[in-house]
Parts: C-alpha cells; sequence; structure tokens
C-alpha cells in the first residue's frame, strides 16, 4: 500500500469530516488522536497497551531521536515501526518545534497570551538561547549535553527519511505569539522557503530509497493569529510543486491563542484541498478537540493526556481529578464507573491515590492508560457522531458535563 486519503462523511454546515488515511502500515480512521511517543515509546507504557486502549498511529520527534539513539541506529532497526515494536502507522514531526523551545526557553508553552507584550527577539527570563535560527537553517545546542547540531530542510528530510514513520512534516519556523508581526511575516516566508527545499529533498530521498516504504510529507503552517498570513501560507503551501511533487496532506502548527483555534483553523481549511489530510499539531485538550473536528481537523497529537496522567491528574466526563487527593484514599471503584479501559477494569482510585502518594511507578503507567483512553475515545465518539448526525448534540452534551465547574 501507498498513501492515500479518502473523505468520508461530512458535518452539516460546517468543515468537520470523516475519511481514511491510507499508509503502508495500516489505515487511520479519521477524526482521530495520535498518541506522542516522543523518544519511540509512549512513556510508562507497552505498545501492547497502546493498541488496547485504541490509538490508531503514534507520533515521535525527529530531534529527540536524532540525538538519542540518532537515526541511524532506528534504520539500521527497520524503521520506527519495528524498532519500538509497533505495528501500526507512525508520525514524526520536523525537530521545527524545538526551533520555538530550545530558542526562547518557553519550553513546552505555545498557547499564551498575545497581548502581554511583543518583540524581534523574544527569549524567556533567566533562560539561555539554545537555539540560533538564520535564513538556511537552525544551529542548536543539545538539552542532552550541550554539543552544538545543525538542522537545515534537508538534514531534517534525512533524520526523518530514516526514521522511516509513515508521515513526516517539513522543516518550519515555530514562532511565539510573542514575535511582533513584521518578524511573523519573515519567519512564513522562511517556511515557505524551507518547504520548497523539504519536497526537493523528500523527492530525492525517496527515489534514492526506493526500497523502503513510501513516506508521506505534510507541510507545515504557520501565521501565528493573522488571518491573512494564515491564509496566505495555506494557499503557498497547496500550490506548492518542485518537480510535479507537492504535499500529501499539512500540518496546522504554530503558537495559538486558545480563544482562536477555530478561526485559524475556519481560515486555513478553506483555503487547503479537500482531498488531502490536516493535521493539528500539539492539540489535546476536549473542548479544542471539539473546536478542531468541527473546524476540519483531522487529526490531531498531543503531550497532555499522558503528562497529566504522571502528574496524578486523570480524565472523568465530570472533569479532571488529582487522583492523589486525600478524599479518593477511600473510593474503592475505579476512576470513572462505565470506562473500558485496562485500568478502570481492574483497579480503583484507591490504589492509584496509594500508588502516587507512595512514589510507585506503576502509578504513572496505569493513569497514562486511563488518560489515552479517555482521549482516544472521546475523538473516536466525535468521528461516530459526524457519521450518524449526533456530533452536535454529543458535544453539547459532553461540554455541558464535564466543564460544569
Amino acid at each position: 500500500m501507498s498513501f492515500k486519503f479518502e473523505v468520508k462523511a461530512s458535518l452539516s454546515n460546517r468543515l468537520g469530516r470523516t475519511g481514511v488515511i491510507t499508509t503502508p502500515h495500516g489505515q487511520i480512521k479519521t477524526p482521530a488522536f495520535i498518541p506522542v511517543g516522543t523518544k519511540a515509546t509512549l512513556k510508562s507504557v507497552l505498545p501492547e497497551s497502546i493498541t488496547e486502549f485504541g490509538a490508531q498511529a503514534v507520533l515521535a520527534n525527529a530531534y529527540h531521536l536524532y540525538l538519542q539513539p540518532g537515526q541511524e541506529i532506528v534504520d539500521l532497526a527497520g524503521g520506527l515501526g519495528k524498532f519500538m515494536n509497533w505495528q501500526k502507522p507512525t508520525f514524526t514531526d520536523s525537530g521545527g518545534f524545538q526551533v520555538l523551545s530550545l530558542g526562547v526557553g518557553f519550553k513546552k508553552v505555545i498557547a499564551m497570551d498575545e497581548n502581554t507584550f511583543q518583540d524581534d527577539d523574544v527569549i524567556a527570563d533567566d533562560k539561555e538561547r539554545l537555539a540560533h535560527v538564520d535564513d538556511d537553517g537552525v544551529t542548536f545546542k543539545s538539552h542532552l549535553d550541550g554539543s552544538l547540531h545543525r538542522f537545515t530542510p534537508e538534514v531534517s528530510m534525512q533524520v526523518q527519511h530514516q526514521i522511516g514513520a509513515d508521515i513526516i512534516f517539513a522543516f518550519d519556523e515555530c514562532t511565539t505569539l510573542h514575535n511582533t508581526r513584521s518578524y511573523q511575516e519573515k519567519a512564513l516566508e522562511r517556511t515557505r522557503l524551507w518547504a520548497i527545499r523539504c519536497l526537493a529533498e523528500h523527492d530525492r530521498l525517496t527515489k534514492a530509497r526506493s526500497d523502503k516504504p513510501y513516506q508521506a510529507l505534510f507541510g507545515v503552517l504557520q501565521g501565528a493569529q493573522y488571518e491573512d498570513l494564515r491564509r496566505k501560507a495555506a494557499k503557498d503551501l497547496s500550490d506548492m510543486k518542485v518537480d510535479g511533487i507537492s504535499f500529501d496532506g499539512f500540518g496546522i502548527g504554530g503558537a495559538l491563542d486558545k480563544q482562536s483555534l477555530g478561526d485559524i483553523l475556519r481560515w486555513v481549511n478553506e483555503e487547503l484541498p479537500q482531498d488531502k489530510p490536516r493535521h493539528f499539531l500539539g492539540i489535546g485538550e476536549p473542548d479544542d478537540l471539539f473546536v478542531g473536528v468541527e473546524n476540519g481537523a483531522d487529526t490531531f497529537d498531543c503531550v497532555a493526556p499522558s503528562r497529566q496522567a504522571r502528574t496524578s491528574s486523570v480524565f472523568t466526563k465530570d472533569g479532571r481529578v488529582n487522583i492523589s487527593n486525600a478524599p479518593h484514599k477511600n473510593e474503592f471503584f475505579p476512576i470513572e464507573k462505565d470506562c473500558t479501559c485496562y485500568t478502570c477494569a481492574n483497579y480503583t482510585r484507591a490504589y492509584l491515590c496509594h500508588l502516587f502518594r507512595s512514589k510507585e511507578m506503576l502509578a504513572a503507567t496505569l493513569a497514562t492508560i486511563h488518560n489515552q483512553h479517555f482521549i482516544v475515545g472521546l475523538v473516536d465518539q466525535m468521528r461516530k457522531g459526524i457519521e450518524d448526525g449526533t456530533f452536535l448534540d454529543f458535544k453539547a452534551q459532553f461540554m455541558a458535563r464535564y466543564y460544569k465547574k
């Protein structure tokens, strides 16, 4: 099998739709939430458990795998899926997000308040700039040992081809909402030029590695909160061709004001071709997922469900619960009584409370399984709602209960 995307059902009077992405390692029914296995592992969870809680694919990070163990090792293992014993489709991001997190020191925070300040040279307080951007690429220091490295569009493509994921992303400059309008314009043009180079190198590598399964390349749209820049990015990448090669799909990225998610998606999805999939990068909160699905996003990824699980914060239909708090010490029932995940089928809130308070490693495993099952299943229910015409009713009922506090 090669790569293709088919639209199935549409959400009435909205941009939302269902579809099927076909990859060499299987199909993804969309909309779908894609758990993040940054270093070729979903922290604390076996790959077999990922299958059990219903995930259709996983996403790994090119930057982290480049540093450790190195893309050559993953290639020798037979690619990302074989390396981590995952039989289904895989994604890798391009490393472009590290331009933000290393360069400006905001770590993993991309949803910021755009009104706090604006500057062309943004840096977080008390942080060292570890990445420097120029028109050719990015020079950065490893967060592991301080060694110096350089990513260009060509290097990102080479790294991702060796990692071997089914879906890869073009190298982009991920700005912050604190950057000025003039800097956003410069970064958008830089990302456009990098996208051309990514297409050319992707084509070269696909031909040179013709014995390997085909990898689909998604272009990445930036433009922050500006409608004209977002629409321009969508048009530019939709029309872009290099030697007859165009992008297989699109990633919607960048720092986002939470209140603008729906508008940004609507702007770009009104411009993007209908017959190619759209991945919304770094989105995982329930309300944001509803906004994303309603406005035409097909797939999502986010570290939030796992990260929150490791801090004892677990999802329920009545909102998130801190399972390590004292009231749960005597609750001898599951996190969610009607949940079908492995954790809820076998363990009580009281036991999880004990594990977290005792700082036992099993706590993270059981909480992560539940949180991922909850979010993956939530997007699956959204897909079913589009198919049977109940999406808006399901959204209203879920939101009223989950956010009633």
